[in-house]
């Protein structure tokens, strides 16, 4: 598998044109079939204009809870780092509202991000002619009692997200029976930690040789992903927790 970074200019808060950037990153770049097309949340939020700027009367803590399917408050997290929320079924601190490389706003996340991933996906493919590849939105995320971040995906498009394992054997014959590749939020670790946290400039990037994912345009891809909180091994520490709801 090979992860290249793609270097953009500037994207500017509040607004600016997602697909004319795509087209200037990507001048000169052979991309191939078989590929993923990863861009980061941030710049597709900025292209949808999802930005607020800091300025008195602007309460971060507010725009969390606003954003947010549930959350907890500050004062309930260790030295009030952040607040811990719960949006589009996925666990993640402030809602996903970043300030790194915002220009003085408030970068939300994308608003119907697998909408998102469908409309760059037909801009890729009528841009380019390719007929077999994926998008990839993605977001640093952090691992509970796991120092640092990682990525993890938001919304995609065109691939299968998962390589399922269930009723195959292993080394020794023993039947598998819940192992699933995430497909989708392995990618996304590989291109964000290629694509960096800082100043790199580098909010998008081609993954290649990944012949083993399936390509397609294949449906109810958020429901595929998603593991209903009564269902999910982690069900006991998520449903003792206090949530809140705006």
């Amino acid at each position: 598998m090979i992860v290249k970074a793609i270097r953009t200019r500037a994207f500017l808060p509040p607004k600016d044109d997602l697909f004319s950037l795509i087209k200037k990153s990507f001048m000169g770049l052979n991309l191939k079939e078989k590929s993923i097309i990863v861009i980061t949340s941030k710049i597709v939020a900025i292209g949808q204009g999802r930005c607020v700027k800091m300025e008195k009367g602007v309460d971060k803590d507010d725009l969390i809870k606003k954003e947010a399917d549930l959350y907890i408050d500050r004062k309930e997290v260790p030295e009030g780092y952040v607040m811990l929320t719960i949006k589009n079924g996925i666990l993640i601190p402030t809602a996903g509202i970043d300030e790194s490389n915002a220009k003085g706003y408030y970068i939300l996340w994308p608003k119907k991000p697998f909408k998102a991933a469908e409309e760059i996906y037909d801009f890729i493919k009528k841009e380019y002619k390719l007929k077999n590849f994926g998008v990839l939105i993605t977001d640093s995320h952090c691992t509970p009692l796991r120092n640092g971040i990682i990525g993890i995906g938001l919304a995609f498009c065109g691939f299968y997200p998962l390589k399922d394992y269930r009723g195959e054997a292993d080394i020794f014959g023993r039947k598998m029976k819940m192992s699933q590749s995430n497909i989708v939020d392995s990618l996304a670790s590989a291109a964000v930690l290629e694509m960096g946290e800082g100043a790199e400039q580098t909010p998008m990037a081609v993954i290649e040789g990944v012949d083993f994912i399936k390509f397609g345009k294949f449906k109810n891809l958020e429901k595929l992903m998603k593991i209903d909180i009564d269902r999910d091994i982690y069900s006991p520490l998520i449903k003792s927790t206090k949530w809140k709801k705006k």
